[in-house]
Order: C-alpha cells, then sequence, then structure tokens
C-alpha cells in the first residue's frame, strides 16, 4: 500500500471510529424501531450516514439536535456561541405531514416527488398541494431522488440496494436496477442523457453505472441474483429452535411492479472510488477545465474528497475515469449542489465549502452550522444550506447569511428550488414528517440587491483582472491566460449569468461565453445584444523601468489607470459587464445581453471562428453585435467607429540550396543569392507614394459618398478647433483617408540566416509582408492575386533559389452603417452621458482650402504628410491649463471663447486597424455591428505606460448601462 493510500485509510479508520461513538451515544439498548434492519439501517434511515440522528415514530430516540438549545445556552453562560435567533424567515406557504421522514426532495413540472424513510415514493402538485400519487417504491427508505436533463425519467435510489426509473407524468415504472454486487445502500443517483447512462454511489464506496440504451434490449437477468433474493448472513440466520427469521415489507404494502429488470455488469464498477461512502454526486454540464467531454461525473465521499470523473463513450459507453481529486480536510462531505462551474459541498460539523471547477481551486470556506451540512442547493443568486439542528440559512452570493430560520423540528434532510407563479419557492423535508413550501421571494430581491455595485467595486474587479498576465502570444503564460478567463467568467456567474466556456482548437485560450436574460426574453420584439470583447494582451516588460508602475499592477495616478490591458480591452469589458449587472439588480435590463470575450485576439483570432460555429446553437439568435475595442481620435471628443481595414499577413522565403557562405570566397555574379532575390522580390510590389503592383488591387474599392465626405469634414473642423497647428483641412483628410479607407501593403522585417555579421552570404531570406485591405476588396481574391504575382515576378528573375509563401493570417474589412438604429442609439446616449464634460477647447485656425485631386474611387492623389493626432497628444500630455487655453491664432480665426460640447455629436470614424472578428461575427449572426471607442488617444495601447482615464471607465459604464435599458423597436 503506498504512502497516500495508507493515509486516506487512516483517515477512513478515524471516520468509521467516530461513526461509532456517534451510534453508540445515540441507539439505546433495548430500543427496537421495527423501521430499523441492523445498525446500517440506522445510516439509510438517517439520510446518507448523516451519524448524529435517530428517528423514533413515537420520538423516543433522542437526536443530538435536541439538546442543542441546552448546549447553546451552556456556551454562552461560558462565554461561547449564543443561541441562533430567526433573521427574516420567508414565510411559510403550506406545510404537508405524512408520517415517516422526508429523506429526498426533487421539483420538476410544478410536482414535488419525496423519497420517505419508509420507501414511500410521494407526489404533490405545487398548485393545490393535492397528493397526487403514493407508492411504495423500495422496500428501504429512499435516500436520492433524480430528475433527467429532459424531465422525462425519475431516478429514485435506496436502503434496499435498488435503483428504480420512474416515468415523471404517470410514475409508471420503467427500469428496475441492481448490482452483482451486495452493495449495501445506494445513497446518490445520476443521470446522463446524452450518454443514456446511470451512475450511482453506493455504501460499499463503489461507483456504478449502467448504459439504459445498450441493456435495455437484452435478455432479462436471473431474478435469483435480486437483492431481495440473497441470502443474508445476519437476517437470515436461523434463530432460537433453527427457525429461519423471515422479512416482510413494512406494514405489508405491495411493492411497485413492472419495468425492464437490469443487473449492471461487474465491468462497471469501480471498486473503492472513495475511502468512504459515496454520500452524494452531480453531473457537470459542459467542459470543465481540462477536459473536452460534455459532461462530467463529480462525487462526494465519506474520507472528505471530492472527485472528478470523466465521461467515455466506446465500448463500455459511459465508464468513468477519475482525472482531479480535490480535498480540504478530512470531514465526511455531505452534500453538493452545482451552479455553473461553482460547486458547493456541505460537510460534517457545519462547513461549506465553495470550489471552482475550472482551476479546482477552493475559493472560500463558510463556516454555515454549527451542525452538519444535510443538504444544500442554489437558486436566483443565493445558496440555501439545512443543518442536523433544523436551522435553515440562506446567502448571497457574497457568502453573507441574509436569512436563517428554524424550519423543522430536528434535521433538515432535504431540499429543493423552483420558480413557479412567478414566485421563488424554497420546498424543504426532515424528519419531523413534514415538507414546508417557503415563499423565498424577499430573499431573492435581497440578494439582487446585494449585486449591485459600486465603482470602487470595478475598480477592484479592474486590478484584479490586469494581475492575469494573459499574453497570448506567448506559450509560457497559457496557464495563467486559463486563470484569467476562469475568474472572469466567474464574476459574470457573481451578477447572474448562464455562462460556458467555449474550448479552441489546438489548446488555445477559451472563449468565455455569458449570457444575462432580459425581461423581454423570448419576447417577438426582443432584440438580443451580443458585445464582444477580449481578455488578452500583448506582452509588457519593466526591465528598463520605462513604465511608471508594473504592468501587471494596476495603479491609479493623477486620474489614470495604468496598466496592461486597462483599455486594451480589459477596461471596457467590465464597464459593459458591470452596466449589464446594474440592470439586473435592478430588474431594468430589458433584452437579452450575451457576452463573448476571446483570448486570442492579439494573436489573430486563432480557434475563435471554430469554437463560434460549434456552439451557436448555445448562443441563439443575435440581432445587434457591439465592441469597444478603440480609441477616441484625441484625449477631448467622443467616437463612434464605422469603419476597420481587414489585413492579410504573409511570411515570403526564399531559400538557395547552397549553405550559408562567405562573400570573400564565394560571391560572384553567378551566385544566385536568396536575400538578392528577395529584395527584388519586394521591391516589385510597390511602386512610387507606395502604389501596389498588384493587378486589379484597386479595381474593386467602394467609392466615397457625399455623406462620408461630410463626416470627413466635420472630424476636420472639430479637430482644428483644438490643434490649430494642423496646417490645414486637406491634409488632415488626406491623411485620414489614406489611413482608414484606402489600402497599403507593408514590408515589416527581413530575416536571414547565418550568424549576424557583414561577410556571410545567406542561403535563406524571408520578410514578413502585410496587405491592409478596405471594404470592397475581397479577402480571399487579394491573397490570390498577391502570391500569383509574386510568383511571377519571381520567374523573371532567372534564379535557382526556391520561393515559398506563407499566409499566416487574414482578416476580412468590415463597413457599418451609421444611419441604422444601434448607431443612432449610441449616439443619444453619448450625447446625454458627455454632455458638456470638457467644455473648453483650445482656439483654431482658419481651415484651409487648398486643392487636391481624387481618383473616382476616392483616394487621394498628392503626397502629403500624414498627420498623427495619438502622437500629438501623447507629445502634449494631460495639461489641464492647456485643454483650457483659448487662443485667436490669426486673423479670421475662432475668437477667444469657450466651446461647449453640450448637444454636439460623436464623431464618425472609421480606423485603419484590424479587428478578425467583428466582419466574421456580421456574417455567422446575420446582425449589423457598431463600434464604441472608449478609451483616449493618448491610451497608449500596446505600448509602455498604456492607461485609461477612470473618467472615461466610469462614463463607458454610464453609456452601456443605458443603451441595454433601452427599449428597441
Amino acid at each position: 500500500m503506498s504512502t497516500k493510500e495508507m493515509t486516506a485509510h487512516g483517515k477512513a479508520v478515524r471516520r468509521r471510529a467516530l461513526v461509532d461513538r456517534q451510534r453508540a451515544l445515540i441507539l439505546r439498548p433495548g430500543r427496537n424501531n421495527p423501521c430499523f434492519r441492523d445498525v446500517e439501517d440506522f445510516d439509510l434511515m438517517a439520510n446518507r450516514n448523516r451519524n448524529i440522528i435517530a428517528v423514533n415514530d413515537d420520538n423516543d430516540v433522542a437526536d443530538a439536535s435536541d439538546r442543542a438549545p441546552d448546549k447553546a445556552k451552556h456556551d454562552a453562560a461560558q462565554g461561547g456561541t449564543a443561541p441562533l435567533r430567526a433573521i427574516n424567515g420567508p414565510a411559510l406557504f403550506h406545510k404537508v405531514k405524512n408520517q415517516k421522514s422526508i429523506l429526498a426532495i426533487v421539483i420538476s413540472n410544478a410536482r414535488v416527488f419525496a423519497g420517505t424513510q419508509g420507501g414511500e415514493l410521494l407526489v404533490w402538485s405545487l398548485e393545490t398541494y393535492e397528493l397526487l400519487y403514493s407508492i411504495v417504491a423500495h422496500r428501504g427508505a429512499v435516500l436520492s431522488l433524480f430528475v433527467s436533463h429532459d424531465g422525462k425519467y425519475l431516478f429514485s435510489s435506496a436502503g434496499d440496494a435498488i435503483v428504480n426509473v420512474w416515468c415523471t407524468q404517470k410514475l409508471t415504472r420503467q427500469y428496475h436496477i441492481w448490482s452483482t454486487y451486495d452493495v449495501g445502500d445506494v445513497f446518490c443517483v445520476a443521470y446522463s442523457t446524452s450518454l443514456q447512462t446511470i451512475y450511482l454511489g453506493a455504501q460499499n464506496t463503489s461507483i456504478q453505472w449502467l448504459n439504459l440504451s445498450r441493456n435495455a434490449s437484452g435478455a432479462s437477468p436471473n431474478l435469483e441474483s435480486h437483492p431481495l433474493n440473497r441470502q443474508n448472513k445476519f437476517f437470515d440466520s436461523t434463530g432460537p429452535g433453527a427457525v429461519p427469521n423471515t422479512r416482510s415489507l413494512l406494514g405489508g404494502e405491495i411493492l411497485a411492479q413492472g419495468g425492464h429488470a437490469l443487473e449492471i455488469d461487474k465491468k462497471n464498477i469501480v471498486q473503492y472510488a472513495h475511502y468512504g461512502y459515496v454520500y452524494c454526486m452531480v453531473l457537470a454540464r459542459g467542459s470543465v477545465h481540462g477536459e473536452n467531454s460534455d459532461e462530467t461525473l463529480i462525487t462526494g465521499g465519506g474520507d472528505g474528497t471530492i472527485k472528478m470523473w470523466r465521461l467515455t463513450e466506446n465500448v463500455n459507453s459511459g465508464a468513468i475515469r477519475c482525472f482531479a481529486t480535490m480535498e480540504n480536510g478530512d470531514n465526511s462531505v455531505l452534500s453538493m449542489a452545482l451552479d455553473g462551474t461553482f460547486l458547493y459541498s456541505g460537510r460534517l460539523e457545519g462547513d461549506v465549502d465553495v470550489w471552482d471547477l475550472d482551476t479546482r481551486q477552493l475559493i472560500r470556506t463558510v463556516n454555515a452550522h454549527a451542525a452538519d451540512v444535510l443538504t444544500i442547493t442554489v437558486g436566483p443568486h443565493l445558496i440555501f444550506t439545512g443543518g442536523s439542528n433544523g436551522w435553515a440559512k440562506i446567502f448571497d452570493r457574497r457568502y453573507r447569511c441574509t436569512n436563517q430560520w428554524k424550519a423543522h423540528d430536528r434535521l433538515i434532510l432535504a431540499s429543493s428550488i423552483t420558480s413557479y407563479n412567478n414566485k421563488a419557492v424554497l420546498v424543504t423535508g426532515g424528519n419531523d414528517d413534514c415538507i414546508a413550501i417557503w415563499d423565498i421571494g424577499a430573499s431573492v430581491s435581497q440578494s439582487n440587491m446585494s449585486l449591485r455595485n459600486t465603482n470602487e467595486d470595478l475598480l477592484d474587479s479592474l486590478k484584479k483582472l490586469i494581475s492575469f498576465r494573459t499574453v497570448s502570444s506567448k506559450a509560457e503564460y497559457a496557464e495563467e491566460c486559463r486563470r484569467g478567463a476562469s475568474w472572469l467568467r466567474n464574476l459574470f456567474k457573481r451578477f447572474g449569468a448562464s455562462t460556458e466556456m467555449f474550448n479552441t482548437d489546438d489548446n488555445k485560450n477559451p472563449v468565455v461565453f455569458a449570457r444575462f436574460r432580459g425581461k423581454n426574453s423570448g419576447c417577438k420584439n426582443e432584440n438580443r445584444i451580443l458585445f464582444y470583447g477580449h481578455y488578452d494582451v500583448i506582452d509588457a516588460e519593466n526591465e528598463q523601468e520605462k513604465w511608471k508602475t508594473q504592468p501587471f499592477d494596476m495603479q491609479g495616478i493623477d486620474g489614470y489607470l495604468y496598466g496592461r490591458g486597462t483599455s486594451d480591452n480589459k477596461g471596457p469589458v467590465l464597464a459593459a459587464l458591470y452596466a449589464v449587472a446594474d440592470l439586473v439588480a435592478e430588474k431594468n435590463l430589458v433584452s437579452d445581453v450575451i457576452f463573448l470575450i476571446e483570448g486570442e485576439e492579439e494573436s489573430g483570432s486563432r480557434g475563435f471562428k471554430e469554437a463560434i460555429r460549434r456552439n451557436k446553437n448555445i448562443i441563439g439568435d443575435i440581432d445587434w453585435i457591439l465592441l469597444a475595442n478603440s480609441y477616441w481620435l484625441d484625449d477631448d471628443i467622443p467616437c463612434l467607429t464605422y469603419g476597420l481595414r481587414g489585413v492579410v499577413h504573409a511570411t515570403v522565403e526564399v531559400e538557395s540550396k547552397h549553405p550559408d557562405l562567405h562573400s570573400g570566397v564565394e560571391g560572384s555574379h553567378m551566385m544566385d543569392e536568396a536575400l538578392k532575390d528577395l529584395v527584388m522580390l519586394l521591391a516589385g510590389l510597390t511602386g512610387p507614394n507606395g502604389h501596389v503592383r498588384i493587378p486589379g488591387f484597386y479595381d474593386t474599392i467602394l467609392p466615397i459618398s457625399q455623406a462620408e465626405n461630410d463626416r470627413y469634414e466635420a472630424i476636420s473642423k472639430s479637430l482644428l478647433r483644438r490643434y490649430p497647428e494642423v496646417a490645414g483641412s486637406d491634409e488632415l483628410i488626406a491623411s485620414f483617408k489614406a489611413k482608414w479607407r484606402e489600402p497599403s501593403l507593408t514590408m515589416h522585417g527581413i530575416k536571414t540566416s547565418g550568424p549576424a555579421n557583414s561577410s556571410i552570404i545567406p542561403h535563406n531570406a524571408r520578410a514578413a509582408v502585410s496587405l491592409r485591405l478596405v471594404p470592397g476588396q475581397d479577402t480571399l481574391q487579394i491573397q490570390q492575386a498577391f502570391v500569383a504575382f509574386l510568383k511571377d515576378q519571381f520567374a523573371t528573375l532567372n534564379t535557382l533559389n526556391d520561393l515559398s509563401i506563407k499566409i499566416d493570417h487574414q482578416a476580412d474589412p468590415w463597413l457599418g452603417d451609421p444611419e441604422n438604429q444601434i448607431f443612432k442609439m449610441l449616439e443619444k446616449v453619448i450625447m446625454e452621458v458627455w454632455g458638456s464634460v470638457g467644455a473648453t477647447r483650445r482656439g483654431s485656425t482658419v481651415i484651409s482650402k487648398s486643392p487636391v485631386d481624387s481618383m473616382t474611387n476616392g483616394l487621394a492623389s498628392p503626397k502629403l504628410s500624414p498627420v498623427t493626432f495619438s502622437a500629438r497628444v501623447n507629445d502634449s500630455g494631460p495639461n489641464p491649463q492647456a485643454n483650457a487655453e483659448i487662443v485667436d491664432q490669426m486673423n479670421g480665426g475662432f475668437s477667444n471663447r469657450t466651446f461647449s460640447r453640450k448637444n454636439q455629436k460623436p464623431l464618425y470614424i472609421r480606423e485603419g486597424g484590424t479587428i478578425p472578428a467583428i466582419r466574421f461575427l456580421e456574417k455567422e449572426f446575420g446582425a449589423p455591428a457598431a463600434h464604441l471607442p472608449c478609451g483616449q488617444a493618448s491610451d497608449s495601447a500596446h505600448l509602455d505606460n498604456e492607461r485609461f482615464r477612470l473618467l472615461n471607465l466610469y462614463k463607458s459604464r454610464e453609456i452601456f448601462k443605458k443603451l441595454f435599458g433601452e427599449t428597441w423597436s
């Protein structure tokens, strides 16, 4: 036995000894309860061996909770814990009495299904609380109930080692299942609808499974192997006078009949799955970190561990394999509940552990009760726990106790939360033979109120997100990217979103998907908005101490937040998230808002398209697309972006058959040098003024419209008021057109083989080349024309070297419609939010009108000096006094005055950069996109000292909130 196994075995032995001591304290000699077959039946009846209870129909067997008030008084007298007092206890809708303890509860289709100590399966209506069915389902106490994801089947497991499968509508038995081995009590059961496989956790520490689709058509098993027909060494031994004991049903009831009889094969068993009883299990739907399966089985045991099991689809369908174990002490895991990738586990002695399944990390431990946590369930923004002392508690998503009350006289053994008739309902059951139905609507509202967050909360979240070094371009940061994605996903979940993690091909960074449901969700007039962003960043180092702070430790300085990703793109993403969270808390979110936050944008959106296509059914239909991934033209005037250039990135490589050579020895006109060929090839790509020589390169560019010319004029007038040093309007407009609506070709660098000295003839030379494309140009056609042109030119060189061209990345250009609804709504809310903030500007100069010839497609032909506004803004730096300066530049110019932004529209701009996802999303979902720049020109994205103005962060949050709260026609 290994050291680890010996340690685990030791824990199991200690736990078993504790159980025996507790039983000895509770069971009294001479007390014979006819419901107990043996000591293990006591565990069974006590709901999964909760270890501290004894139940008697005459109430003559005490439980530990009966002594709790006296103990609490004694503790208080000694300076210890004071007795519990009710806090905001919910209203009791209804109470249903039964003759036996309620051990299991599940709700489906407005029906409450309950399993009892006596083996009955009871069904009540949530509408009238009328008892619809009462069936003797098992010979032992019903310990677990589970409803399939499609609502078709109800599964029950019990102390008779049987699992029954029922039709939820008529409560007829469909299947009757048992194990080849004596497993004892079956404490928990789960069912995978996709695999059609049942999983059960047993008292003999095993996990077993059976595939219904494969076994239902087979031969019926030999009924001699049925647990009720097996010889039991204790119960079937001869009594006094050698007379065999006989076993009969409780009260002589007739057991339910019918259904296929199925026996679990020996191959479908994992023995010693835990070093203790397997008390509870849940199925996690969707991928978990490191796993690509659709479902993951999670189990909790008496050894204090939680295990995660991979489900496989093979010949032995549904087989499991453990891939992770999580542990926090050796107190038994008695109950579990799942909320997305948050797992809540209730433990012996009162703790609730909160686990993040993506990172498999313990987020926190909540000291929920001074007694064992026997049941736990999650609802809308809240967690319910029930203790072995009869006290119930509700916690909000910040794990603050908002409600506590005495729900049952003795133990709370089962619970479930549902929404019925637009009311949040909690159903609990206990060993006081009662089912209680509670109105927890006020708790849900209170929990929603707790989700409201201040700007300080936003800053805390942004600081945390910045701290993750989510650099997608370097493999060494892959785990950091995954942690950042998991943290972001959990933040979405905290605010009430349903979330998924979309895995990408080749193990690239995942896409975080989140959906918030609005008030009009599902309505015909609903407009579903998709917000796109990214959590990955360009790497940043501070070895030369050029940063004002460490790049991944966000700090606020002079009204700006410095840190890598503050502006691109983590700040805008969180501004949008917090805006939606505000609306959710206020119940003012009108339509569904879907977030797609990828982790590969800075590396060309690798795997993004495939991940979205695979999960398109989860995302659903989309009406509008919004992103916020760029900046204003200067530091003062808000903008809206309606166009981006596309790109083709390529590597052009020339290679000779000879090795690297010495130029003094081998250099001659007869030598075909790779670098010479590459230089001549590259030189032929462009002519004077950067004119691209690829045939047909400019043919399909869209002509400029009068409306677009008017937008350029508006941009020129607005900027020249603030920056009078610009020579004139024509130069400014021509510069913007050249960068925004005209294509270009850029050579980024050349690399050669061999050592870096001046005497080498390299055998290999390669260059990085990019083509920026504009709307009207077809990316694939340009790519093909580029390759064909290079090959044709290379053929004219009469060289023996080889040419290779690799297309590294490509993305389509995008052109939005500034006249559509989303742009007009953005324009409206921008004007409302920004108002007259920053109402003063520098003076300006008269706008000059020098003649500019243009091609028919709108391309400017004259050679003009480019204007770079981001550089101008960065050079000037933040200077409030200069910003307020009003200067009369020249005769006929603007006089000194304050220029009010009140009612000024945002500038409609295009940009020269590329965002690969935007045009893809438009085509994939058939929805128009709009782009809201949040940052300023001086944000220094991708550069040292990247920053985001605090005012812009807060205003962006306000803009998003107004937009998402609008009623769309």
